[in-house]
């Protein structure tokens, strides 16, 4: 009896237990079950003051690091090539920023100058930083000399001192917005790729700049550094910014279910997300209406596959951003 008695006080926790797993693979289940199947969704129009929110199917194109894929990135010569081609238009101009010892804001994708530039052989060292250098120190190296064209040949490698043109060499942030501006109506989406303090102070000059030029309707401000999040949030309400991580499971998840989020939770005006994400699809017409019905633009990086451009228009994207913006351009430009 007292066997009995104590398998049937053991077998009440792993009762409770097996039932606890069941109710949650029943609700993964049904997670996998909404991200699968779209339901026939259809991308709607909502009334939206969002100047980032287009109509459907006027799905806006977006330079990634201002055309990487067919000029050097975040090179004043990219931004030169994008705005004198005649084969296709820039709608947004896409660029990451770095601060320098100096306090400069530089054009860089990457933590280090190592892949886009010859700084190893000028400098004699690996691993150069921007925010170790000064701007005018920057300025010695090709930004030019890892750019690889569509023929697999290197155009600009191998150029040295004065042989650099002059577009070739660290863009600041002010004169890249200042070429810009005077060559037409653009939009920006501009990354703040330094963490901590020096996000910090970048963002303060990033702010002070889109102030003084009167662009701050113009930029979304994005960063993968929460901390730098929070503080646009906390010390910059007019800036506007993307959605981190985080705020985008959020939306995702509340999109599944239609859940109301509150509007305390939107101190951001973009949801900037990447188009091949596994197990999760944010590339739905559902998940596109739930931004826009709580004023969110949604921009997609980084697209260099003109079928997935489409698909994507379709499913009520805002943005496409392309290191082959010619090729995006085409076919979101094209009348079937």
């Amino acid at each position: 009896m007292g066997n009995v008695k104590s398998q049937k006080k053991l077998n009440k926790p792993l009762k409770i237990l097996i039932s606890v797993l069941t109710a949650f693979l029943l609700f993964v289940g049904f997670l996998l079950f909404m991200v699968l199947f779209d339901f026939g969704d259809e991308p709607q129009t909502y009334e939206t003051d969002n100047p980032y929110i287009v109509e459907y199917g006027k799905t806006m194109t977006s330079a990634h690091r201002s055309g990487a894929g067919i000029f050097p990135e975040n090179t004043m010569m990219a931004f030169e090539g994008c705005i004198n081609s005649d084969e296709f238009k820039t709608d947004i101009f896409e660029f990451d920023l770095h601060i320098t010892k100096d306090s400069e804001l530089i054009l860089l994708h990457d933590s280090t100058l190592d892949r886009t530039t010859d700084a190893e052989e000028v400098f004699d060292t690996r691993g150069v930083r921007p925010e170790n250098y000064t701007y005018e120190e920057l300025r010695q190296i090709n930004f030019g000399d890892g750019f690889k064209d569509e023929k697999g040949e290197y155009p600009y490698k191998g150029l040295k001192g004065e042989a650099v043109p002059e577009n070739l060499k660290a863009a600041k942030l002010q004169d890249v917005l200042e070429y810009l501006g005077t060559n037409g109506d653009f939009r920006y989406i501009i990354e703040i790729k330094n963490g901590g303090e020096l996000g910090f102070k970048a963002t303060d000059i990033l702010y002070e700049v889109l102030s003084e030029m009167n662009m701050l309707d113009m930029v979304v401000v994005g960063t993968f550094n929460g901390e730098v999040s929070r503080y646009i949030t906390d010390n910059y309400p007019l800036m506007h910014r993307s959605a981190g991580i985080f705020e985008v499971v959020v939306v995702y998840i509340a999109s599944l279910f239609n859940f109301s989020l509150s509007e305390d939770f939107f101190t951001f005006s973009a949801l900037q997300v990447p188009h091949d994400t596994p197990i999760i699809d944010l590339c739905t017409p559902r998940f596109c209406n739930y931004a826009h019905k709580n004023n969110l633009a949604v921009q997609y990086w980084t697209v260099n596959d003109a079928e997935k451009a489409v698909l994507l228009e379709k499913a009520g994207a805002d943005c496409v951003m392309s290191d082959i913006p010619d090729v995006v351009y085409e076919v979101l430009n094209t009348d079937e």
